[in-house]
C-alpha cells in the first residue's frame, strides 16, 4: 500500500508547501496553511470523464444557434444574467452572510417551478424544514421546487441523475465533499474537486447550476480563485448593513455585459426588485442646503441619477483630511487639486468629506462634473437649484469633456422632473432636438463657475 503524502494547503491561493509556514509566500496571508492527505483516487470525479466524444469541426460548419433564455420571473434579475438562464451555464454567487442570497434564489426558483421546469435546491448549511420555514416567510408555495439537504457530491450527483431537474443550486459550494479526497470539507482540494464535477456534469447535460460560495473578510469569494475562472458567470450581492437596499453586480458573464446592474430592496416578506432606482434613491434629498448635487451615472445601459453630498470645512490638523465613501479617493483629490489650481479656490487647509447618498458605489468619470459642483457648493455656502443635472468629465487642465449614452442621460432627468441639465458642450451640441429639460453645455470649469453662481 502507498504511503499517504502529506501536504499544507493555503486556504486563501492555493498555495502547497511539504512544511508547515505560518506565513504564506504565495497571498502573504497568515495562519492559512492547514494540513491535508493527498491521494491519488481510483476513480477521479466518480463516474464522469473529463474528456468529451466530439470530433474537431471546420469553424464555419459549427452551428451556433442559441436555444431560448428561460426567464426567472424576476426583471433585476434577468437583467444582471443578460437575458435570463441559459441551458448548460454555471453561475457563482457570492455575498456576505445575511445579505440574502438564499433569499434571492428561492425566489427566483419558485418563479422558474411555475413555468413547469424542475427545480433542485440543495442545500449543506440547512435542514429541510429551516428551508420550509423561510419559504413560507417568503408566501412561496410550488411542487416543482424540490428540496435536499446533503453534503455528499456523490449523493448529488445520483439525485441529479435521478430527477433530471431543469435548474440546480448548490448552497454553499464550501460544504459539499467528495469521499474520494481525504481532506476536510471547504478545503482547497474539496472545493475544486466538487466544483469541477458540478461543471462537468452541467456542461454535459445541459442543466443550470447555481453555486453559492462563501467570502473573505476581504470580500472576495473564498477558495481557489480558479473557481471563478471555471464557471460561466459571477454574480456579487453587495449591500451595506445600514441600508435595505441590495444591488447584483456581474463581474464576469460569457453570455452578457458585466456593467449592468440589479437593485433589490430587502423587505419582510423577502427582495423586491427595484425598477427605478433613481427616484428611490432621491427620495429624501434636501433640496435647499448647499454641498448636494445629482449626477447622472450610466449603471450599463441603465442611467441612474444619485444625490452626491459634500462638506468642506476648516481643518485644525496638520494634513486637512479628505474622506470619501461611494466614490473613488484618489479622483476626488484630483479634482480638488484642479478646482484649486483652476478656480483659485482656497481648500488646502480644508476637510473635504464626499459621500454618494444611498450607499452606492459610482467610478465612471461623467461624475467628476457632479463633485466639482458639489465640494465648490459647498466652500461657498451657496446653494445649487435643487432641479439640476450633472455629467461630464473634468480634466487637469479644467476642460469638460464628452461622455458616452448622454441622450439616454438626459431623458431619465427629464422623466424624474429635473428641469435642466449641466454636460459637455461636445455633447450639448448634438442634443439639440431635445427641447425638455433644458441643456446648458459647458465647456471650462469658468463656464460653469459662471453659469452656477
Amino acid at each position: 500500500m502507498a504511503k499517504v503524502k502529506i501536504i499544507y494547503s493555503c486556504q486563501s491561493c492555493g498555495y502547497q508547501s511539504p512544511k508547515w509556514l505560518g506565513r504564506c509566500p504565495d497571498c502573504n496571508q497568515w495562519n492559512s496553511l492547514v494540513e491535508e492527505k493527498q491521494e491519488r483516487a481510483a476513480h477521479p470525479r466518480g463516474e464522469l470523464s473529463l474528456g468529451t466524444k466530439e470530433e474537431p469541426s471546420p469553424i464555419h460548419a459549427i452551428a451556433t444557434d442559441e436555444e431560448g433564455r428561460v426567464l426567472s420571473g424576476i426583471g433585476e434579475f434577468d437583467r444582471v444574467l443578460g437575458g435570463g438562464l441559459v441551458a448548460g451555464s454555471v453561475i457563482l454567487i457570492g455575498g456576505d452572510p445575511g445579505i440574502g442570497k438564499s433569499t434571492l434564489l428561492l425566489q427566483a426558483f419558485a418563479a422558474i417551478s411555475q413555468t413547469g421546469l424542475t427545480c433542485l435546491y440543495v442545500s449543506g448549511e440547512e435542514s429541510q424544514r429551516q428551508i420550509k420555514m423561510r419559504a413560507e416567510r417568503l408566501g412561496i408555495l410550488a411542487p416543482n421546487l424540490l428540496v435536499l439537504s446533503e453534503t455528499s457530491l456523490e449523493r448529488i450527483i445520483e439525485q441529479v441523475k435521478k430527477l433530471k431537474p431543469g435548474v440546480l443550486v448548490i448552497d454553499s459550494i464550501q460544504t459539499i465533499f467528495t469521499s474520494t479526497l481525504p481532506s476536510a470539507p471547504g478545503s482547497i482540494a474539496q472545493v475544486r474537486e466538487s466544483s469541477g464535477s458540478i461543471i462537468v456534469l452541467a456542461k454535459k447535460t445541459g442543466l443550470t447550476t447555481f453555486l453559492i460560495g462563501h467570502v473573505t473578510k476581504d470580500g472576495a469569494i473564498a477558495g481557489p480563485r480558479v473557481l471563478e475562472h471555471m464557471v460561466d458567470t459571477v454574480l456579487y450581492f453587495e449591500g451595506e448593513s445600514g441600508h435595505s437596499f441590495r444591488i447584483l453586480r456581474a463581474v464576469k458573464n460569457r453570455f452578457g455585459s458585466t456593467n449592468e446592474i440589479g437593485v433589490f430592496e430587502m423587505k419582510e416578506a423577502g427582495l423586491k426588485e427595484v425598477t427605478n432606482p433613481s427616484e428611490i434613491f432621491l427620495m429624501e434629498r434636501p433640496l435647499e442646503v448647499p454641498g448636494s448635487a445629482v449626477v447622472c451615472s450610466m449603471e450599463g445601459t441603465r442611467p441612474i441619477l444619485v444625490e452626491l453630498q459634500a462638506l468642506v470645512s476648516r481643518s485644525f490638523l496638520a494634513v486637512p483630511r479628505r474622506t470619501t465613501i461611494g466614490v473613488d479617493h484618489n479622483r476626488v483629490a484630483l479634482l480638488v487639486a484642479v478646482l484649486e489650481k483652476k478656480m483659485g479656490a482656497r481648500l488646502f487647509d480644508q476637510d473635504i468629506f464626499v459621500n454618494v447618498a444611498g450607499g452606492v458605489h459610482v467610478d465612471e468619470p461623467a461624475v467628476d462634473l457632479g463633485v466639482i459642483a458639489a465640494v465648490a457648493s459647498s466652500h461657498k455656502e451657496k446653494i445649487i437649484d435643487p432641479r439640476t443635472v450633472f455629467f461630464g468629465e473634468v480634466g487637469l487642465a479644467g476642460e469638460i469633456r464628452g461622455i458616452s449614452q448622454a441622450e439616454a442621460r438626459v431623458k431619465e432627468a427629464g422623466k424624474l422632473g429635473f428641469e435642466r441639465c449641466v454636460l459637455p458642450t461636445s455633447n450639448s451640441s448634438q442634443l439639440t432636438h431635445i427641447q425638455h429639460p433644458k441643456l446648458a453645455g459647458v465647456s471650462s470649469l469658468q463656464e460653469c463657475w459662471k453659469l452656477l453662481f
